[in-house]
């Protein structure tokens, strides 16, 4: 069994092992496009759109949007393999779902290393969602890891598979503290140097002291240029 076909089972295994046993289960489809743009060595902005659709609430399958999202970040390199980024984004949710729009602002630090064909990546994040009713500060930590699915080092037209945890922190005026955690996993090509597409899957189990925590599973695609 080749490399790819190996990936691709590990993401059927993983979004069929995370429905098994859920019963308070939510589902989306989350597409998104990325621009990057590299203004010196040290300093680039991203820019990005993306769309959540559910296909399944309430036990229901469906099709329908919940928001658009538009986010910009600014990053900064301050060693070879460490950098800083200031990121805001603007969540439209009031027009189709009901939902409160959001404000968000982010403050972040990333860290990659390789020390193998493995590389692996610890990011942390602090941010202020800010609606009409309260103002959420929640706080992230991401770890990640990616390698190619063919040879030592990535090439153009070949597959990666990238895998992450992430649990986060959120905290808000006159609510108690909520705690999440994150699971994912994504197949991705590099079609052209400056252009790749990821699909995958993610599980987030939301309020997980909760007595009766959310359960919520993505599936993931996005496109990304970088001019």
């Amino acid at each position: 069994m080749s490399s790819i076909k190996r990936g691709f089972l590990f993401l059927v295994l993983f979004a069929h092992w995370n429905i098994q046993g859920q019963e308070n289960l939510t589902g989306f489809w989350q597409p998104q496009v990325g621009l990057g743009y590299q203004v010196s060595e040290q300093y680039a902005h991203n820019f990005s759109v993306a769309s959540r659709f559910f296909i399944v609430e309430e036990g229901e399958t469906t099709f329908s949007n919940r928001q658009i999202d538009l986010v910009h970040f600014s990053n900064y390199k301050i060693r070879e393999n460490q950098s800083l980024a200031l990121g805001i984004q603007y969540r439209f949710r009031e027009s189709f779902d009901g939902g409160a729009n959001e404000l968000r602002l982010t403050q972040q630090y990333n860290q990659r290393s390789r020390p193998f064909v493995i590389r692996f990546g610890h990011r942390i994040r602090s941010e202020q969602r800010i609606t009409k009713a309260r103002t959420t500060h929640r706080f992230r930590y991401r770890f990640a890891l990616d390698f190619p699915l063919q040879g030592e080092k990535l090439d153009v037209g070949e597959a990666y598979l990238v895998a992450t945890v992430e649990p986060l922190l959120s905290i808000a005026k006159g609510r108690n503290p909520e705690y999440d955690g994150r699971i994912s996993a994504q197949i991705g090509w590099q079609l052209q140097k400056d252009f790749k597409i990821q699909f995958g899957t993610e599980y987030r189990m939301e309020d997980f002291t909760h007595t009766l925590p959310e359960h919520v599973f993505f599936i993931l695609s996005s496109v990304q240029l970088t001019l």
